[in-house]
């Protein structure tokens, strides 16, 4: 997997620290969250942009298996999604 070279400081220089602003705004809303489902959507977002984290690691590493995981992360943020909207339905 060759990349361009200018990829990696843009991904290091604009990429990532928008990627941590993200979690750090998202993770505020999680916190302050004033129900449930707003608390849900905002541990979905972190995850979202936990998958984003990785692929843009694995864009500036070189390595493609990296991708894999954040597959599978994403799956498993789907089902917990899923599960927890069951749950606010029951309640």
């Amino acid at each position: 997997m060759n990349i361009a070279p200018w990829i990696q400081p843009v991904m290091i220089w604009v990429i990532m620290p928008i990627l941590v602003t993200a979690v750090v705004l998202t993770f505020i809303r999680l916190v302050r969250g004033p129900s449930l489902p707003d608390r849900i959507v905002a541990l979905d977002m972190l995850s979202a942009i936990g998958v984003a984290i990785i692929c843009a690691y694995s864009v500036m590493s070189e390595q493609a298996v990296l991708l894999d995981v954040a597959l599978v992360v994403s799956l498993i943020t789907f089902l917990g999604t899923v599960g927890f909207a069951y749950y606010i339905n029951r309640t």
